[in-house]
């Protein structure tokens, strides 16, 4: 393998201030790096979709860990940076100019792929329900391996009655098994967040059946939209709610930060179960 120039020399030949605009924090440390792209586990020969890649750090590591690289940079500055990766990893990597929410990932892999990412802060949970999202199921996505901000990345894992318990939770756990895999401190950043940060890994598990995720989004982004409001409030505008409440013995004086996981499948079931209005 070529020997690469120190990623804080790439920055500065190229002129890489970050953009806050894009959100953008890059991540200098090779060994924290190798450590990011470790968490899906042997990436050899597997592909890879990498959104905002920046001046290629996580780039850099995923492709010593022997992955096939579908990177989606919206920043042309970062272009001739991650053009230099390329004879250091021969028809191993390729560079796509655009939006992550433009780019049709399943195209752009063939359809199977580990999604490995550095996540601009302010489009990582839009990214996140995009790809959680959809009733094919096991997903295209082998595995999601994403940088968030601690905050987000513990709504994504929280347990029922917890602060951080809401509709993201629900949405990821239903037929996904998410955990965090490692907190980031912010001086790992050039330039530091305010915020820490924190590495999540899902991978799909089996669905529920006689579960639609149509069906799941909409009492959760009800129930969850009015979560201080008890239930027979938040959801009385999806139709047939209250009936699949009574249905599931779930009594409607309770709050959505109440209901587990299990909870909600069973609402969502029963809701699908009734006869057409």
């Amino acid at each position: 393998m070529t020997r690469l120039p120190p990623l804080r020399d790439v920055i500065a030949r190229h002129g890489l201030a970050a953009s806050k605009a894009l959100g953008q924090n890059f991540l200098l440390d090779e060994q924290l790096l190798d450590r990011i792209a470790a968490v899906p586990g042997d990436l050899q020969g597997q592909t890879v979709f990498e959104v905002g890649p920046g001046p290629g750090g996580l780039t850099r590591a995923l492709l010593r860990a022997g992955a096939q690289v579908v990177a989606v940079e919206r920043d042309r500055r970062c272009l001739p940076a991650l053009a230099e990766l390329e004879p250091a990893f021969p028809g191993r990597l390729r560079v796509i100019e655009g939006d992550a929410l433009a780019v049709d990932a399943v195209v752009e892999t063939g359809g199977a792929a580990h999604i490995v990412a550095n996540l601009p802060y302010n489009v990582g949970t839009a990214l996140l329900v995009r790809w959680l999202s959809g009733e094919d199921w096991p997903s295209w996505w082998q595995s999601l391996t994403l940088m968030f901000q601690k905050e987000v990345a513990e709504r994504i894992v929280a347990t029922t009655d917890s602060d951080a318990y809401g509709r993201l939770a629900v949405l990821a756990q239903w037929r996904s098994r998410a955990r965090i895999a490692m907190n980031v401190h912010r001086s790992a950043f050039v330039p530091p967040p305010k915020v820490m940060s924190a590495v999540i890994h899902i991978v799909p598990a089996p669905m529920p059946a006689g579960v639609r995720f149509a069906t799941l989004e909409k009492l959760t982004g009800a129930a969850f939209g009015q979560r201080r409001k008890m239930l027979r409030q938040s959801l009385k505008p999806v139709p047939g709610a209250l009936d699949a409440l009574e249905r599931c013995g779930i009594e409607s004086t309770r709050r959505a930060e109440t209901l587990s996981v299990t909870d909600f499948v069973a609402l969502a079931r029963a809701l699908d179960s009734l006869p057409a209005r």
